[in-house]
């Protein structure tokens, strides 16, 4: 019985550990147009051990799910900075902002 129940636990232990390793997480990303969505999505999905990415344009919203025993949360936003584009922690540099198609300038928007 001792040993029924010490192998239910562990059998417990691992299949808690098994699922946490995938999160779900959501941020903002700059961006206006559907380059820019395509353009994060795809260099989301780049970073590995993310599994899923969908940008929302008019939300400005990344919604992710990656396996933190593989990447993290930061090195998520550092590596869609590097696209061109700013997110909640990471502002991209000038210069690959300004690589980004002129469609793409979410920093010159103006309303007329």
């Amino acid at each position: 019985m001792k040993y029924l129940f010490l192998f239910l636990i562990s059998g417990y232990i691992f299949s808690q550990n098994a699922e946490s390793k995938n999160v779900k997480a959501f941020f903002k990303v700059s961006g206006v147009c559907d380059m820019c969505k395509s353009r994060i999505e795809k260099g989301a999905i780049k970073v590995k051990g993310v599994k899923y990415a969908s940008w929302n344009i008019n939300s400005n919203n990344l919604s992710i799910i990656y396996n933190s025993k593989k990447t993290s949360l930061d090195n998520i936003h550092k590596n869609i900075s590097d696209l061109g584009h700013d997110t909640e922690i990471y502002k991209a540099s000038e210069e690959k902002y300004q690589s980004l198609p002129e469609c793409c300038y979410y920093k010159t928007l103006s309303i007329h």
